[in-house]
């Protein structure tokens, strides 16, 4: 016998019931209704939403001809609170990066300093070039960080607004 966590996240592997989850989101509609905007039969959406109902995700009803189906949301929340520790991790992933970056750039702006004041007053040159070359070193790591750092933060983004679509 399968979890109800591995049962919720094969369920939602699929993208037609996902969508489904979302329309129903809205609020409780019929079979006829949630079949309308895919391009399948209404008896290969009811698969889907044996799935959907196995998995705890929805619950369906009977009002004479009218076959209700509604959202619940439990199953949901065991997802996210599964998840929650991984966004932990990664928000720790961020913040010892950005640790990290404040380090090399006050490391580098310590160095900068040290080269200038090095340099003798009629060498101003030397200095200035010095110094232009360990700020080109800081941007560059700068950005690589910032890349990095907006990279994993656009990849949470997208987590959390498909976990918003599905809530």
């Amino acid at each position: 016998m399968t979890d109800r966590l591995s049962m919720t996240l094969s369920a939602l592997a699929d993208p037609t019931r996902r969508a489904i989850l979302a329309r129903l989101t809205l609020g409780e509609t019929s079979v006829t209704e949630l079949a309308e905007p895919f391009k399948m039969s209404q008896p290969a959406v009811s698969k889907h939403l044996k799935v959907l109902e196995r998995a705890g995700l929805i619950a369906r009803g009977r009002e004479a001809q009218w076959r209700p189906c509604r959202l619940e949301a439990g199953p949901l929340r065991e997802v996210n609170d599964w998840l929650e520790h991984y966004r932990k991790f990664w928000e720790q992933s961020l913040d010892r990066l950005e640790d990290y970056l404040q380090q090399l750039q006050a490391e580098e702006a310590k160095a900068l300093e040290r080269a200038q004041e090095a340099a003798a007053p009629g060498d101003q040159t030397s200095a200035s070039q010095t110094a232009e070359a360990k700020t080109s070193e800081i941007k560059v790591s700068e950005t690589k960080a910032a890349e990095t750092k907006t990279s994993e933060t656009q990849t949470q983004q997208a987590r959390e607004s498909k976990r918003g679509r599905k809530n």
